[in-house]
């Protein structure tokens, strides 16, 4: 592991003790940011990304940080337990009001660590991991089976949506955010501008139920729209809003602690729309790049992600706060194929894939930590990180000591981020929605399957960008990433050595529930 330090230093002063306060800790998630739409991570980005490339010079910029999964309700998991989700056994996403919630109530989380040892935790946003709401005879409507008819076009129904309308919004969701380690929710089930469910959730409660179907009609027409399904919507839920309203209620809630909790510290998880599909900017930030409504949607990103860190400064908050902004996965498809095509931007670049994909584009996203007085301004690390490794970090930075049972995957970043030369991981896993898995060195990357894991790269918007596989009938895949970063030459039969060694570790990762040393 290499670490490249820039000009600008600062002095480093010891983690706090356990006299002194630890940090605030404010988490941003992106949704489906890829590598290369941050001007800080791609020189030949289209979008300039000026409030992320700030928190990039105050902090450390990782190169080889990866999302757990190619999709987002693993991803999540995955974060909020330290765990890889295919250790559960789920295969897929979340929609609707599909539940129940994937962490198990015995599961110790993010949150719920950090609350023990006395912080105020929020979540804001999209969550994602299932919840469980309730019909009028109390069944859990995730479980019921319905029959619907077949549509013409699936955005228009079926049944996820057939159970949304038989939730009964007066009795509370049972399983979500507030009874896995947040104290404050204010969010959605699931993707808040692409479900079946448009209503935004308060604590465990709909405030305003959904009344009717979503129109199509008013909402913007362009290539970046179609992925928006015809859930029901509330009368309060607008679609070009949804980010402005998350940073307004992740301000407010800073200011309330502020005021109401000072002696405390506080753990904010602001989990962003932006920039999942589809691209509806809201209307301050329509035509404020040259990248069309998607370069737009990343603008907005940026400048949200700024307004939050200058609420930190403003309330005297930043120097002991540690930030953390990563993304849940790669870029998606109709996004890259269509930035390529209109704008000649990449949000994949350099790498191969893009969003449920188990190359590198897949999985292979921004992720930059800020803490003045812990983290050198300006550092760049190529170590191995995992956003798993989210809470191991943050334990070691509170001051907590995490139990064998939990945080199985996760690996304590400290001391890469104070620039001690540490190498924290020698493997590192992925997975894609159909539960396909990865196991990689620095070096040598082994897919234990055949194919991306993910898109079908025969369908006719995929076909160009389908690259040869050079050894068909190996089984999996091998890539040396040394010499081929693009993953473009598999050499599975050529290394079997290396392919035996990786099969190895992985089943090693897979029989003992664990890829993190036994603490």
């Amino acid at each position: 592991m290499r670490l490249f330090v820039l000009p600008l230093l600062l002095l480093i002063r010891p983690v706090a003790t356990a006299s002194e306060q630890p940090p605030n800790i404010l988490l941003i998630l992106a949704d489906d940011l890829g590598y290369g739409d941050l001007s800080c991570y791609s020189s030949e980005s289209k979008i300039k990304t000026p409030h992320l490339d700030r928190l990039a010079a105050l902090g450390m910029r990782f190169t080889d940080a990866h999302s757990p999964s190619t999709v987002c309700t693993p991803s999540r998991y995955s974060l909020m337990t330290g765990r890889m989700c295919f250790r559960t056994g789920y295969r897929g996403v979340f929609t609707g009001v599909g539940g129940p919630s994937l962490i198990d109530e015995g599961r110790l989380t993010l949150p719920q660590m950090l609350k023990d040892k006395g912080y105020h935790t929020a979540c804001i946003g999209k969550w994602h991991i299932g919840m469980t709401f309730q019909t009028p005879q109390g069944k859990p409507a995730w479980s019921l089976v319905v029959e619907s008819p077949p549509q013409k076009d699936w955005r228009n129904g079926g049944a996820a949506l057939e159970r949304v309308r038989r939730v009964d919004f007066s009795k509370p969701v049972t399983d979500g955010p507030i009874h896995r380690g947040f104290d404050r929710f204010f969010g959605t089930a699931c993707c808040p501008t692409t479900d079946w469910l448009y209503a935004f959730i308060d604590q465990d409660r709909v405030p305003v139920p959904p009344k009717k179907q979503l129109d199509h009609g008013p909402l913007p027409k362009h290539p970046y729209a179609y992925d928006n399904r015809r859930g029901l919507i509330a009368p309060d839920f607008d679609l070009e809003e949804v980010d402005l309203l998350f940073l307004k209620k992740s301000q407010e809630f800073l200011h309330r602690h502020k005021s109401e909790h000072s002696g405390k510290p506080f753990f904010l998880f602001h989990s962003m729309q932006a920039v999942h599909l589809p691209s509806f900017p809201a209307a301050q930030f329509k035509g404020a790049t040259q990248a069309g409504p998607h370069g737009d949607f990343i603008h907005e990103l940026d400048v949200i992600t700024g307004r939050l860190l200058k609420t930190i400064d403003d309330l005297g908050y930043a120097d002991n706060t540690l930030v953390i902004f990563g993304s849940d996965n790669g870029p998606e498809v109709t996004s890259v194929i269509n930035m390529r095509k209109d704008h000649q931007h990449d949000g994949a670049h350099p790498w191969r894939g893009m969003k449920r994909d188990q190359w590198e584009g897949g999985h292979r996203t921004p992720f930059i930590v800020r803490w003045p007085g812990q983290v050198k301004p300006g550092s760049v690390s190529d170590a191995m990180v995992n956003l798993t490794d989210v809470m191991a970090t943050c334990a070691a930075a509170a001051g907590a000591n995490l139990p064998n049972d939990a945080a199985e995957d996760s690996y304590n970043l400290l001391p890469v981020l104070k620039g001690d030369g540490t190498a924290v991981r020698s493997h590192l896993l992925t997975q894609t929605i159909s539960l396909g898995l990865s196991i990689r060195t620095k070096r040598w990357k082994l897919l234990d399957h055949k194919g991306s894991g993910g898109n079908n790269y025969s369908r006719d918007n995929l076909k160009a960008y389908a690259i040869e596989d050079t050894d068909s009938d190996a089984p999996g895949q091998l890539y040396d990433l040394k010499k081929d970063p693009g993953e473009t030459r598999n050499v599975y039969s050529q290394y079997p050595e290396i392919v035996a060694a990786l099969r190895e570790k992985l089943q090693e990762y897979k029989s003992t529930g664990r890829s993190a040393p036994v603490r």
